[in-house]
């Protein structure tokens, strides 16, 4: 009887430590790494278990990262799903959601866990010395109102990412802004947060200037 208390003691721990949300980038890329791949694939569902499913700040940073990298971004199909991942992430954050909910077809969607490596691999190194710079400054950007303002930012970039695929480079900036975005949530970060509103400037900016 007691073993068995130890087992189920020992379970909770290990769920808990998989479920634990990253605090930086490495953390991330580490949980990243660590997730096991079905047939040399990684689904979405498998992504939020990992991270787990309140975290919004790392879904949001790795939106980012996957449409910085050229490898993942550049496979049919995932700008889209990327859009519409951002575009329910803000959606969440906006009505104040805790825990983050995706349609069934797109947490079974997959991708290739070599090119995810690959894509985000090029972030390992810069990764200790960028969350070396992280810092809880300026609270007031990464607290309710900040919040409510940063996915509201991020739903704009989501609605016009489908155009941004006319536009060369305007994508991997809308990446940067979601990448700060997603650290300023996860650090606490308010001065991340204000890089990014005026990077999703300059992201709309090139959009419009480009289209219109």
């Amino acid at each position: 009887m007691q073993e068995a208390n130890k087992e189920d003691e020992s379970d909770k721990k290990v769920q808990e430590h998989i479920t634990q949300e990253p605090h930086s980038l490495e953390e991330l890329l580490d949980v990243i790494e660590e997730i096991e791949a079905t047939s040399g694939q990684i689904s979405f569902d498998a992504v939020l278990d990992a991270i787990g499913r309140r975290s919004f700040g790392p879904l949001l940073l790795l939106a980012g990262l996957i449409t910085l990298a050229p490898v993942i971004s550049g496979v049919p199909g995932v700008p889209v799903a990327i859009g519409l991942f951002t575009l329910l992430i803000s959606a969440q954050l906006l009505l104040g959601r805790r825990i983050f909910w995706l349609p069934a077809w797109l947490r079974k969607r997959k991708l290739s866990r070599d090119k995810v490596h690959k894509g985000l691999g090029w972030m390992r190194k810069p990764a200790r010395f960028i969350d070396h710079l992280l810092r809880h400054r300026y609270s007031f950007m990464t607290g309710k109102r900040g919040i409510q303002l940063t996915a509201l930012a991020c739903l704009l970039l989501a609605l016009v990412m489908p155009p941004m695929e006319l536009v060369p480079f305007s994508a991997n900036i809308a990446g940067a802004a979601l990448s700060l975005f997603g650290l300023a949530l996860m650090a606490r970060d308010g001065l991340l947060s204000i890089l990014g509103f005026m990077v999703t400037g300059f992201a709309l900016a090139t959009v419009s200037y480009n289209l219109v």
